[in-house]
C-alpha cells in the first residue's frame, strides 16, 4: 500500500518550483497592468506640458501671421490625419487579423491622427501649455484651428464615403461571380439534354 505522506510529496514536486498559481499569475499581471498605467500618466503628463508649445510654434513659423496661408496649411492637416487614420483603422475588421494585431492597427492609427490630437489639445486643454500654444496660434497662425476643425471632418466623411464605396464594389462583384458560376452550371448542364430531345424526334416519310 503506497504511503499517504509519499504520495503527497510526490504530488508537490510534480508541480516544480518554478510553477506559478493562478492567483500568483493573476497578482503579477495587476501589478504589471498598475505599473504601465502609471508609466502612461507620467508620459502623458510631460508630453502635455511640453508638445502643446512646441506644436503651436511650430505652426506659427509655418503660417508666419497669413490667415490664407493658416486656413490652408489647416484644412490640409485636419484632412490628410483624419482621411488616414480612419482608413488604417478600419483594417482592423479583418477576420485575420488576431486581437493583438488588431490592438496594434488602432494604436497605428491614433498615431497617425497625432497632428489633429495636438491641435485639439491646444483648442480645448486647460493647462499653461495648452493656453500658451492657443495665444500663438490665435496670434500667429490666424484660420488654423478651424480650418483644422472642417478639414478633419471632411477628412473622415471622406474616408467612410470611400470605405462604404469599396465595400459595396466588393460585394457587387461578389454577387456577380455567384451569378457567372450558377450560369456556368446551367450551361454545362444544357448539351447533355439536347440529345434526348433528338432521339424523340420523328423522322420524315421517305419519298
Amino acid at each position: 500500500m503506497a504511503d499517504p505522506a509519499n504520495s503527497r510529496s510526490a504530488g508537490l514536486s510534480s508541480a516544480g518550483p518554478g510553477t506559478r498559481t493562478g492567483t500568483e499569475t493573476w497578482v503579477r499581471r495587476i501589478v504589471v497592468g498598475l505599473v504601465l498605467v502609471v508609466l502612461a500618466l507620467v508620459v502623458y503628463g510631460l508630453l502635455a506640458a511640453a508638445l502643446p508649445r512646441w506644436w503651436s510654434q511650430r505652426i506659427g513659423n509655418q503660417v508666419d501671421g497669413r490667415m490664407t496661408v493658416g486656413i490652408f496649411w489647416g484644412l490640409f492637416y485636419g484632412f490628410v490625419f483624419s482621411f488616414l487614420p480612419v482608413l488604417v483603422a478600419w483594417q482592423a475588421r479583418r477576420p485575420f487579423l488576431k486581437w493583438p494585431w488588431k490592438i496594434a492597427v488602432v494604436v497605428v492609427a491614433l498615431a497617425l491622427a497625432a497632428p489633429n490630437w495636438l491641435t485639439l489639445s491646444i483648442s480645448l486643454g486647460d493647462n499653461s501649455a495648452s493656453d500658451a500654444g492657443w495665444i500663438t496660434l490665435v496670434n500667429e497662425a490666424p484660420g488654423f484651428q478651424w480650418a483644422t476643425f472642417f478639414g478633419a471632418l471632411a477628412g473622415v466623411i471622406a474616408a467612410l464615403a470611400l470605405v462604404t464605396l469599396t465595400a459595396a464594389a466588393r460585394r457587387r462583384k461578389h454577387q456577380v461571380h455567384e451569378l457567372k458560376g450558377q450560369m456556368a452550371e446551367r450551361d454545362a448542364q444544357q448539351p447533355g439534354t439536347a440529345p434526348s430531345n433528338e432521339l424523340h424526334r420523328e423522322e420524315p416519310p421517305h419519298a
